[in-house]
């Protein structure tokens, strides 16, 4: 089974952005092959990858369904769940010593537990595969409420800095208890820290709510500029503010079971 490693936080405080540069830190470390898990239906962890992704498996169930609705024939004259596998099976995009998997989104009501049920059954079954699996979840905390992934290693919170964010992930960890999701160690990051810095005010919260602060990333004007120009945010300098703050905030701890 593969090491198990969760970013989760509110929306928009760069939780994709330190999920893929995650990626990128462990590659560059030689800890591959890694499984990337874009669990959010509003999927761009390719764009900070710098990865093109062909379909998601929403997309797939969208395409079987269709097919059996319309009676069409399935290629080959496969059967309706061998082509369903097949598609699943040509899910994985590949990247440099990493592969990733997106969860994207049912356009039918109702469909969107059973997209979640089969990224479960599939993380399940691909696992084995991998060194280590990296997941970004949905914004907020709906993600764990569905189990999507349980028995993690590392989950990481991202805040942004603001006492409203730290009270989100506050209520991330809270859940992960009430639902008995095992979770090895849990640490917290806040993201875009004026000059890396933060207040009384935030670290007062942090105290209240019980968090394991790791580490505080700063605002990085580059993170804006590559962003805006769609260049994958895994190119910025190695010598970047962000990059440099993120790597030695990672060097605190180890990956191990």
């Amino acid at each position: 089974m593969g090491y198990k490693i969760a970013v989760a936080g509110k929306g928009g405080t760069g939780k994709t952005t330190f999920a893929g540069l995650l990626v990128d830190y462990l590659v560059k470390k030689g800890e591959g092959p890694i499984l990337a898990v874009d669990a959010d239906a509003n999927a761009n962890l390719n764009e900070v990858l710098g990865i093109e992704v062909e379909g998601t498996i929403g997309d797939i169930r969208e395409d079987v369904l269709h097919k059996a609705l319309k009676g069409n024939e399935y290629p080959g004259g496969m059967s309706k769940a061998d082509y369903f596998k097949y598609r699943l099976n040509s899910a994985v995009s590949e990247g440099d010593n990493y592969d990733l998997l997106v969860m994207g989104r049912s356009q039918g009501p109702g469909c969107y537990c059973y997209v979640n049920d089969i990224l479960k059954a599939l993380i399940d079954s691909l696992s084995a595969n991998y060194k280590y699996l990296v997941i970004d979840n949905e914004a907020g905390m709906e993600h764990l409420s569905r189990k999507v992934v349980d028995n993690i290693d590392v989950l990481f919170l991202i805040s942004d800095c603001s006492r409203r964010g730290i009270q989100t992930v506050g209520r991330i960890r809270d859940l992960a208890d009430e639902l008995k999701i095992r979770v090895n160690k849990i640490y917290l990051i806040v993201n875009k820290a004026p000059e890396g810095k933060i207040n009384e005010g935030i670290k007062e919260e942090i105290e209240k709510q019980n968090l394991n602060l790791l580490g505080v990333l700063p605002m990085d004007p580059m993170i804006y500029d590559y962003d805006s120009n769609a260049i994958p945010l895994v190119k910025l300098p190695e010598d970047s503010i962000y990059k440099k703050a993120f790597k030695d905030i990672l060097s605190k701890i180890e990956f191990k079971k």
